[in-house]
């Protein structure tokens, strides 16, 4: 159902336009109906690029993007808020709504929605006062800039020289760092050689879901990733309710093998008798009975069946001579 929103004069002290009670019912809704909220930074991202997005999320994984301004968005979320006190944890969200930033609603999976938002990128050229998103570098070698642009060079500090009427930079040299911001001179000089060294698009700085604030790496965490903590974490316990004799049910099984070879060996020592019990000390006393069953030596068995057939020829040696001496005897 659609929620309708009304600000009284009384309660805000001032009459909104239409336009700004659809935004606010709009944004209502969107936080009724959806369970995670990624908060997104726009700097440097035009209309153009934001419309190809949302053709994107049209297509699947669906999300709606809703951007303005923070004020109002901030005022409309703690609005809702304090409607119910089971709405108390989108503070957290209003909180969030600082700088250039918009919010995707989604109820399917976040990673892929993230996935979609941010392979929409733009190459663009380095603007003066812009955050460098990443480090930009010049490397040695020719400009092909005419030997009159050697100010620009110089005003950087750049070491350059001339070859065949172009300039030539000497040493590598950075003339961007990434987080701070792009100087004029620097802007002028990439613009001059033709370089775009920058790609703009929206990225995810925070996810909003469950009333807790997240940070975008644990979109990154997938299911194997889960399963084999958690397999992990199951191995410790088991090893200490080993250890200390507490049953739990993952160490159940292993509390049962152990406590039956405890009652075989048990058995085995006094006249006790069971049916499991039986075999084991038939096994004991008759050994040559299971010989043949047993594999001759496992892997070994070439080696152990090897070695019995020597042993036995070494066995029936000396019955020969005692024939021999025998033998002898009638003579």
């Amino acid at each position: 159902a659609i929620r309708q929103v009304r600000m009284p004069e009384e309660e805000v002290g001032r009459v909104y336009s239409q336009r700004k009670l659809e935004f606010a019912s709009r944004l209502e809704n969107l936080l009724q109906d959806y369970a995670r909220v990624l908060v997104i930074g726009a700097d440097n991202v035009g209309s153009q690029q934001m419309h190809v997005v949302r053709a994107d999320l049209r297509k699947g994984p669906k999300a709606q993007i809703l951007m303005g301004k923070n004020t109002m968005i901030k005022f409309i979320i703690r609005r809702f808020a304090a409607s119910d006190p089971a709405y108390a944890a989108f503070n957290k969200l209003a909180d969030l709504c600082t700088l250039n930033v918009g919010l995707v609603f989604t109820n399917d999976d976040a990673k892929e929605v993230r996935e979609t938002l941010e392979k929409n990128k733009v190459t663009a050229a380095a603007k003066a006062g812009a955050i460098a998103p990443l480090d930009v570098a010049l490397d040695p070698g020719p400009t092909g800039l005419e030997p009159t642009q050697t100010g620009f060079f110089q005003a950087l500090g750049i070491a350059t020289k001339i070859t065949k009427g172009t300039i030539e930079i000497i040493s590598k040299v950075q003339l961007c760092t990434a987080g701070e911001k792009v100087g004029s001179s620097e802007a002028v000089l990439l613009t001059k050689m033709g370089m775009k060294p920058f790609q703009y698009g929206l990225k995810v700085v925070k996810v909003f879901q469950e009333g807790s604030v997240l940070d975008p790496k644990v979109l990154d965490i997938s299911d194997d990733d889960v399963l084999v903590l958690f397999n992990r974490a199951l191995l410790n316990v088991t090893s200490v309710a080993l250890k200390i004799g507490y049953p739990i049910q993952s160490a159940v099984p292993h509390l049962v093998v152990t406590g039956f070879r405890n009652v075989i060996a048990l058995a085995i020592s006094t006249e006790i008798s069971f049916k499991e019990a039986e075999e084991a000390k038939d096994m004991i006393a008759n050994p040559e009975k299971y010989a043949s069953a047993a594999p001759a030596g496992g892997g070994g068995g070439g080696g152990g069946g090897g070695g019995a057939a020597p042993a036995a020829a070494a066995a029936k040696a000396p019955e020969p001579e005692e024939e021999e001496e025998e033998e002898m005897a009638f003579d």
